[in-house]
């Protein structure tokens, strides 16, 4: 079996053992086939079979025993979400004298948490720690919060609604707040237009000939007037109104192209510390943007 690049510690290096996902979760039984090649797999063009695999993947590895979401939300390939968690957990590593902290002194903030409560359940999961997670979406929300209460999960995730589309941070975070993280997967597209031509030449590229968006998507998960770049922008503008109620602010940044903008946007907003990780699963890379207010030393003493 040849490992793929995601970090170390992440439990889905190497193909997915499907006959355990099985055992874990039956239903995913009937979206198993064989690949061509011989290996079992699902068909990841269709948005209930990646829903499946999901629900399969968090019952066998993270004990979520119920998860569902409501048709057309975002379903996310978990693989990645779980290298965007571990890698933060490097991060936090880094000022803790190398060692991981877990448990619930740790606080999460999820900027767009979504229906799926992805990263909160990998974080519990994995670290122990606790999550608050936001959006602007009720929708998303009410089905979020199904999600925690049917897994018994009240006292590590609390779901907050962000009322105002304009903002990200301002309006959510409030005094005596803390965390030692944020993170957050921005909008990819500026336009509903532009996610689905987007699509259509993803598809286009593979030689396929169903259009749709497998992994799912509602409007404030796939577009944000002037794309991810201008929600990125907007993000590190308002972290800068709150430096010392947050250790480590982080986003994902899907497009290299937009580094260079995000760097010289956190320059401009002050920012102490900055560090770009780069992440990979399978042919597709990615990476996250990380950011602090805070000196070394700050960092070092914020856990005491």
């Amino acid at each position: 079996m040849k490992p793929t690049p995601l970090h170390p510690r992440n439990r889905h290096r190497g193909h997915y053992d499907f006959p355990a996902l099985v055992r874990a979760s039956p239903a995913l039984a009937k979206f198993v086939r064989d690949n061509g090649y011989g290996e079992a797999s699902v068909d990841f063009t269709r948005p209930e079979a990646v829903k499946a695999l999901n629900r399969a993947l968090l019952a066998l590895w993270y004990g979520i025993a119920h998860w569902d979401i409501p048709t057309g939300y975002l379903s996310p390939p978990i693989p990645g979400r779980a290298d965007y968690v571990h890698g933060l957990a490097d991060l936090l590593a880094a000022d803790h004298d190398g060692v991981v902290p877990r448990g619930p002194g740790i606080t999460v903030l999820d900027v767009g948490v979504g229906a799926n409560v992805i990263y909160p359940l990998i974080g519990h999961g994995e670290y122990g720690w606790r999550f608050v997670g936001s959006d602007v979406d009720p929708v998303a929300l009410d089905a979020a919060r199904a999600i925690v209460a049917t897994n018994g999960l009240a006292d590590a995730i609390e779901l907050r609604r962000q009322t105002h589309r304009a903002h990200t941070l301002k309006n959510l975070v409030v005094a005596g707040d803390r965390f030692d993280l944020t993170l957050c997967n921005p909008p990819f597209h500026s336009s509903q237009k532009e996610a689905v031509a987007g699509n259509q030449r993803k598809w286009r590229n593979l030689e396929q000939k169903t259009r749709v968006l497998n992994f799912g998507g509602q409007p404030g998960e796939l577009w944000y007037p002037g794309g991810e770049l201008a929600f990125i922008r907007n993000l590190v503008s308002e972290s800068a109104s709150m430096p010392q109620q947050v250790l480590w602010f982080s986003t994902l940044v899907s497009r290299s192209e937009h580094l260079r903008d995000v760097q010289y946007a956190l320059k401009n907003a002050g920012a102490a510390a900055v560090q770009t990780t780069t992440m990979a699963q399978g042919q597709k890379q990615s990476r996250f943007v990380a950011w602090s207010f805070l000196d070394s030393d700050a960092r070092k003493a914020w856990r005491q």
